[in-house]
């Protein structure tokens, strides 16, 4: 089983689309991995029917029991992250700031104060419209630890994978260098970046290829809307040279590829045209790299 993961140093790159392209292209040889859990949107595309569900919990929040709680404030005045306020003399924690540290139960000398596990989300395991397995979560509002969400994720699509003996689990990742996209890149065997021939997509590139590079993992690039900024693209395609990443293809700007979106499909699905033969051709190039 091997892991390719798509990222993008930026968004709006079409990373999300390319992968769901490739999704449909490996057929029932692929489990798909959306790991992109801040803003999820593969299941646009793959019109999942959720088969199981779970919330998942990382990290603690600290709890005041009020009957026991003598307010003295000396959870206020250890608590370094301001997560705990006071309002009528009553204190209280707030969820948003706490850090789930475990100072102020410490000090508290009624033992008001308990840690309890934090739910940050939810996870899915689904079938895709193409009878793939898509492994997907969704991360809770303001919630922190999205990077061992994302591990989850992973690590349940690999055990389908080999469950099922899928050849490829293909990563759908956050943009990016955050940890999101550190925890996506934990583990795989291949790396697409998908960019976009302007400033901050070249300037994103770079970062998120030095963040690759740190991994080792062999890398390869996909230039998409490539005939926008022509000088741009040659740009790219240099430092693609200099650092020797594999340039995979050139994608046109193409609005097929939105009207696609508006109904809920795939490009290789939507249209026969020029995108979908390249889209065809890089993927069959991945396979064999990642065969080799």
């Amino acid at each position: 089983m091997k892991e390719i993961v798509i990222i993008s140093g930026k968004g709006g790159t079409g990373k999300t689309s390319i992968t769901a392209s490739f999704a449909v292209l490996g057929g029932k040889d692929v489990v798909l991995a959306d790991c992109d859990v801040d803003a999820a949107d593969m299941h646009i595309l793959m019109q999942p029917e959720i088969a199981k569900q779970e919330d998942f919990y990382s990290g603690e929040l600290a709890v005041i029991n009020q009957e026991i709680c003598t307010q003295c404030g000396k959870c206020f005045d250890v608590c370094r992250f301001d997560a705990i306020d006071v309002k009528d003399g009553i204190h209280s924690v707030n969820e948003l700031s706490c850090e789930g540290c475990g100072y102020c139960a410490r000090v508290c000398p009624v033992d008001a104060i308990t840690n309890i596990p934090l739910n940050v989300g939810k996870w899915f395991i689904s079938n895709t419209r193409f009878n793939q397995p898509l492994i997907h979560a969704k991360l809770g509002v303001g919630a922190d630890n999205s990077g061992k969400l994302v591990a989850h994720v992973k690590n349940v699509a690999k055990e389908i994978a080999d469950e099922y003996e899928r050849e490829i689990v293909l990563v759908d990742g956050s943009p990016g260098v955050g940890c999101p996209v550190v925890s996506s890149l934990s583990g795989a065997h291949f790396v697409v970046l998908v960019t976009e021939p302007t400033v901050s997509g070249l300037h994103d590139l770079k970062r998120v290829y030095e963040l690759v590079n740190k991994f080792h993992i062999p890398a390869a690039c996909i230039i998409n809307k490539a005939d926008l900024n022509p000088d741009k693209t040659q740009e790219i395609k240099d430092f693609l040279q200099k650092e020797k990443i594999i340039h995979l293809t050139d994608l046109p700007y193409n609005e097929t590829f939105t009207k696609a979106m508006t109904e809920c499909k795939t490009i290789v699905e939507f249209d026969n045209g020029e995108i979908s033969d390249k889209l065809k051709n890089t993927w069959e190039k991945i396979r064999e790299i990642v065969r080799n």
